[in-house]
């Protein structure tokens, strides 16, 4: 995705903000959103599979599949 950048200066010639076309931010917005979605769904499997380690390992109560889907 290619999107046209505008720089912004103040009076010292410091760069001070970035403007784009609203329309790639909007695409930009849906990315990020779907990039949130799938980071969030990693940490989600990752504590479920130390959940179940430490259940193996005696530190955590197993439970039973009911049990489970009654939480959700």
């Amino acid at each position: 995705m290619k999107v046209q950048l505008q720089y912004l200066n103040d009076k010292e010639g410091n760069l001070t903000a970035v403007q784009i076309p609203i329309e790639d931010w909007k695409k930009l917005e849906k990315r990020i959103e779907k990039y949130e979605q799938a980071f969030q769904v990693k940490e989600d499997l990752t504590a479920a599979f130390q959940e179940v380690e430490q259940m193996r390992a005696g530190k955590l109560p197993k439970q039973t599949l009911s049990d489970f889907l009654n939480e959700l």
